[in-house]
């Protein structure tokens, strides 16, 4: 549909351009538009009206009805022999209506100024009736209706000042609420900081104290029980008093009794120094199949019955290893007598095997016993823990066994996990599972890996989880240390916290970035966050809690095989472990 014409004015000297003016507002009013929007009609034509005769062009005006568009289109058509400029007239009208186009090669100018949705629409016919009636206005006439008009945009000014004052004052009474609320809140928390650094202290000097106590209790009870083993010694072996044979039975219950105490005060010794990172392995090549036989001959004779058997089997694969066997054998031999001790009927069995995908030995202690209960199964890994019900009554310990173990596995950069199903018949029984690195003294995955972490524990313990994959690792507790140590040892991969001092993970790995000869380097994050997103320049991130051995060894060879894939083969084979 066609726009439809209402009316139409020649523009000639100022007197006409109060026409227009006034024109324009009265056709504004009668298509429907709100007082606002006839005010903003009106000053647009007049901008423009004043603008085209101040360059001496005459112009006539088009009011039309346009359906298409739903709005009042005006067209003010220019001397076509004239070429028009327009300047800030034009501009500001095009402010104030919906859509302005200027076509000079036609020396047309167009407005549109849409209507309000939801009104009904007067037909063309109706609006030129009531335009027609209209009288012939004069200067002085528009010259007050625009007094009327700034009057009552003045009045509205006032009107929004006086509420906008009233809302700063409400604003400013709740920033100045907020503001002695967030200094009480930081007050608080202030405080509470200072608490939880009091009870960290108190908390670290009870840690101290318990680890004294057990390293002194241990040192001071060890003289008296070698001694007690030395006399029973004495006393059964040749060149003594001879003995009846119940008397020799009480004196080898003693010598048992003393020895079993001096390895508990043993335990106890070796769990202050793993607490307090003093617990260093003493590794060489241990023969699996030999230990493994040494603890069956071992613990045979303390199941008490010939209805449960002990076996160990230990695959052809994995008859050697490199480790510290003391500790080795103290987590086994803890193990196997666990699963002894509440195994009533059925098997205790130590496997031994080589985990080809994570280079990991994997030792695993399967019992038939009562099993544990699946809310204490993580529990009875606690100090001192030991679990209520049956088991307790059947075989009382002192709830050191598996704290230890673990403690000593963590030590040999290893896990210790435990799997258990409570109930008689098939499935029932514990299942431990300890895995340590596997490696042949100097046979390492990986040359160089850098440590980057201010928390000197968590460093020590990836440390030990490192045992066996990496030939050389580099500790450094903050970013620029970090970058020191790269300069003058550039590391095959580095793991890297987010929140260290002086210079933060984010802020190493751009540094890295901008070095050629770092660029290169794979980086994993590993941090306590909990964001999946991660900078750009890292492999891939890993988080702290719960961090196992087997996880972070896969993450490092994924690192390292994407880094291969962009190097050639004469570099990737210079990798230590490299095939070929």
């Amino acid at each position: 549909m066609t726009a439809e014409e209402l009316i139409r004015l020649r523009v000639q000297d100022d007197q006409d351009v109060f026409v227009m003016r006034r024109l324009g507002r009265e056709v504004a009013e009668t298509v429907g538009l709100e007082a606002q929007d006839q005010i903003r009609v009106a000053t647009a034509l007049s901008e423009i009206g004043r603008e085209v005769l101040g360059e001496g062009i005459e112009a006539s005006v088009v009011f039309l009805l346009d359906q298409d568009q739903d709005g009042l289109l005006i067209t003010i058509e220019l001397s076509a022999k004239i070429d028009f400029r327009p300047s800030d007239g034009v501009t500001l009208a095009g402010r104030l209506v919906d859509l302005i186009e200027l076509d000079p090669a036609q020396g047309r100018i167009s407005m549109l100024k849409r209507l309000p949705p939801g009104r009904p629409r007067p037909s063309g016919e109706e609006i030129r009736a009531k335009l027609a009636k209209l009288a012939p206005a004069t200067a002085f006439d528009e010259l007050r209706q625009q007094n009327r008009e700034l009057a009552g945009t003045l009045e509205e000014v006032l009107r929004l000042n006086t509420e906008l004052q009233e809302t700063n004052q409400g604003v400013l009474a709740l920033y100045n609420q907020l503001s002695e609320e967030l200094e009480e809140t930081n007050r608080g928390v202030v405080a509470l900081y200072a608490e939880l650094d009091e009870k960290s202290g108190q908390l670290r000097e009870a840690s101290d104290a318990k680890n004294r106590f057990w390293a002194t209790v241990s040192h001071e009870l060890r003289t008296p029980l070698n001694s007690i083993i030395g006399l029973v010694r004495l006393l059964v072996g040749p060149g003594g008093e001879p003995l009846s044979t119940e008397q020799l039975h009480q004196t080898q219950l003693i010598g048992s009794s003393a020895e079993t105490l001096l390895a508990l005060v043993s335990e106890l010794l070796d769990m202050a120094k793993a607490e307090s990172g003093r617990l260093d392995p003493q590794s060489s090549e241990v023969d699996l199949v030999a230990l493994a036989e040494r603890l069956r001959m071992t613990l045979r004779p303390t199941a008490g019955t010939d209805e449960v058997a002990l076996s160990v089997e230990v695959a052809d694969a994995s008859p050697e290893m490199f480790v510290d066997e003391v500790m080795l054998t103290r987590i086994l031999r803890n193990l196997l007598s666990n699963g002894l001790k509440f195994t009533e009927a059925g098997e205790v069995r130590l496997t031994v095997n080589l985990d080809e995908a994570t280079h990991e030995m994997v030792f695993e202690v399967r019992d038939s016993g009562i099993g544990i209960p699946e809310e204490h199964v993580e529990r009875v890994f606690e100090e001192f823990f030991q679990v209520p019900g049956p088991i307790q009554g059947r075989a009382r310990g002192t709830g050191l066994g598996l704290p230890y173990a673990r403690r000593l596995a963590e030590a040999l950069g290893g896990t210790l996990q435990l799997a258990s199903t409570t109930g008689a018949g098939a499935g029932a029984g514990t299942t431990v599972t300890l895995r340590l690195p596997h490696r042949h003294d100097g046979d390492p995955v990986v040359g160089r890996v850098l440590l980057a972490d201010d928390d000197d524990e968590f460093r020590a313990t990836v440390r030990r989880m490192l045992t066996g994959f990496a030939a050389h690792i580099d500790e450094a507790p903050d970013g620029l240390v970090a970058l020191e140590m790269m300069a003058a040892n550039p590391p095959d991969l580095a793991l890297v916290d987010l929140m260290m001092p002086r210079l933060d993970g984010v802020a190493l790995m751009a540094r890295m970035a901008d070095d050629e000869r770092l660029r290169e380097v794979p980086v994993i994050v590993v941090t306590v966050a909990t964001s999946r997103q991660y900078p750009q320049e890292a492999r891939a991130m890993i988080s702290k809690h719960g961090l196992r051995r087997d996880n972070l060894l896969e993450s490092m060879r994924n690192a390292l095989e994407r880094g291969d894939e962009g190097q050639p083969a004469e570099e990737r084979a210079k990798r230590p472990g490299a095939p070929g």
